[in-house]
């Protein structure tokens, strides 16, 4: 039964000690020791016996004579190791051997400590005692990571379906208002078109917002799928800057892309580097005031393509560079024509972008604005 995470640290009676050793006196010593503190004992005479006999204990703490017949307590120590990994039990190595090599020999087979001989019973319990606290420690955190990452599952899984099922009424609604807004069942007076209007950029901002949500729930259970192929990566960025041309012109905004020549060809998910494009280019609009000029640099390396993104807008503020690429990490920056954000976007392409074993970053201009940078293999 794992302890839970709120049992006080100072509960260490009933943990199980494992001694190894061929001597019955070191034996007896240690457990008269130990039995005090109300701790479950096991012993084994050699390192082959206890080898055997750990699977079964399971024992909280081993201690570990060094000089035995047969295999010794360093080859012991090495031995449990290998077999249990991360999950064995700390190993306190109990000797007369005191001597600089022989400590480093030990902790270099992975033993935490040294008990020497004759034993001081309150420096075997103090050590015993920290060793112990430090294993519970471990234990209770693997519990609450365990917790945390079911919870987070919970949380993706929600997440998703609220996406799912919210995403097609919001595509209804925005569809409805276009065909009002176009007179398909009539003409609208003005201030029926600025309500439909109203309703038809508050249902794509909505719609907006919950295809982020859907793609981060996606993203986070492991499920975001990539089908890599060679592409025209320059055919694919000139397209991305065509469509967002058409809202930056809103703004009195202009993308310009300057492309190398021959085309950029790499091997990708055309609709998910699409997806980043079309984010980094629509980030560089938003935040960039209005006549502003943004521009897009297609080029190529040896072994990458590389895109550039870099606006007029007030750049990364001092301090606040962490929050980049994290879910919901919005800066201290706003929109300069009260666009919305979710501080979901760059999230999303910096998963996207690490899916493809690339590479996303931000830096300042020092002539003012911000340089949007990803680099992507061009071959897998």
């Amino acid at each position: 039964m794992e302890p839970s995470v709120t049992a006080p640290l100072s509960s260490l009676r009933g943990r199980k000690i494992l001694i190894v050793d061929d001597d019955r006196l070191n034996i007896r010593i240690l457990g008269g020791i130990l039995k005090t503190e109300g701790y479950v004992l096991a012993d084994a005479s050699s390192g082959e016996a206890a080898i055997k006999a750990y699977p079964e204990i399971r024992p909280d703490l081993v201690l570990l004579d060094v000089v035995m017949p047969g295999i010794n307590g360093f080859d012991t120590c090495r031995a449990l190791r290998a077999e249990h990994g991360e999950d064995c039990a700390p190993i306190i190595f109990i000797t007369a051997k005191t001597a600089s090599d022989d400590i480093v020999e030990g902790l270099s087979a992975g033993g935490l400590d040294y008990l020497p001989k004759p034993f001081q019973a309150r420096e075997v319990l103090a050590r015993i005692r920290t060793h112990l606290v430090n294993r519970q420690l471990v234990e209770q955190q693997k519990s609450l990571v365990a917790q945390l990452s079911k919870a987070n599952e919970a949380k993706n899984k929600f997440l998703g379906m609220a996406a799912h099922d919210l995403r097609n009424p919001l595509a209804s609604i925005r569809g409805l208002a276009e065909f009002l807004r176009d007179g398909v069942v009539g003409e609208l007076t003005a201030d029926q078109v600025d309500l439909v209007n109203t309703i038809h950029s508050a249902s794509q901002s909505m719609l907006v917002m919950v295809n982020e949500l859907l793609d981060v729930a996606t993203i986070e259970s492991g499920e975001l799928k990539i089908q890599v192929s060679e592409q025209n990566l320059s055919d694919l960025v000139e397209k991305s800057v065509f469509l967002a041309n058409i809202e930056a012109a809103k703004k009195k905004t202009l993308i310009e892309l300057e492309s190398s020549a021959p085309p950029v060809i790499a091997h990708l998910d055309p609709a998910k580097i699409q997806q980043v494009v079309d984010n980094l280019l629509s980030n560089a609009v938003k935040y960039s005031p209005p006549g502003s000029l943004v521009r897009a640099v297609l080029t190529c390396s040896d072994s990458a393509a590389l895109l550039a993104v870099r606006d007029q807008g007030p750049g990364i503020p001092e301090g606040e560079r962490d929050k980049l690429f994290k879910d919901f990490g919005q800066l201290s920056t706003k929109p300069t024509a009260g666009e919305k954000s979710t501080g979901l976007g760059l999230a999303i392409c910096r998963k996207i972008v690490d899916a493809h074993r690339g590479t996303i970053a931000a830096e300042n201009l020092p002539e003012g604005g911000c340089e949007f940078r990803i680099s992507l293999p061009l071959k897998t």
